[in-house]
């Protein structure tokens, strides 16, 4: 896929619902690479991605993925996960066109481990507030111990939501992005 096509299917995307997909433009390489050294993607047997989009992101943490590693991308919106399917062809990556509140069934059913790292770019400052909060929770539930959650966001609103079940993030900035954003990493204890 061509990243002026992606960036198209993405400026679509938000187009059709801007609360859920939180940005004109699909992730920066630059992003996409601290989100994999953030989430030791390299070292994971299962990640989990929420909200891939147009799969930027998702074609970054398979590369970095080892041979025998899992992950799971679970996209809420119709058309990008039509657009993933059609495009991304990786037997080690499992799509789901699901919510994130899915997420501790959708690993059971797929039979996968606690994930080493959730890699999230949905936007938590505009999701209702009990949805934000039960996806903490889940996030917080089958991650393993030791495992990373690494969220990207414009808004800060995602630490307000994790920060009760992992503690304090380290918080950076990815200054090349449109727009900038900020990078959230836990390390479950």
């Amino acid at each position: 896929m061509s990243p002026l096509r992606g960036s198209a299917e993405f400026l679509k995307g938000f187009v059709r619902n801007p609360a859920q997909v939180g940005s004109v433009v699909p992730s920066s390489s630059r992003l996409e690479q601290r989100l994999v050294r953030n989430a030791r993607v390299a070292e994971a047997r299962c990640v989990v991605e929420l909200g891939p989009g147009t799969g930027g992101t998702t074609a970054a943490l398979l590369k970095a993925l080892p041979g025998s590693g899992r992950l799971l991308a679970i996209e809420l919106d119709e058309r990008f996960h039509e657009h993933l399917s059609r495009t991304l062809h990786d037997p080690r990556v499992t799509l789901e066109l699901a919510s994130a509140e899915r997420l501790a069934e959708l690993l059971q059913s797929r039979r996968l481990p606690a994930p080493d790292a959730i890699v999230s770019g949905i936007p938590f400052s505009t999701m209702p507030r009990e949805v934000s909060e039960r996806i903490a929770t889940l996030i917080a539930q089958v991650l393993r111990p030791g495992g990373r959650f690494v969220a990207y966001q414009v808004r800060a609103h995602v630490a307000g939501f994790l920060t009760p079940h992992l503690g304090e993030p380290v918080k950076e900035w990815e200054m090349v992005n449109v727009p900038p954003v900020r990078v959230f990493t836990w390390v479950k204890s």
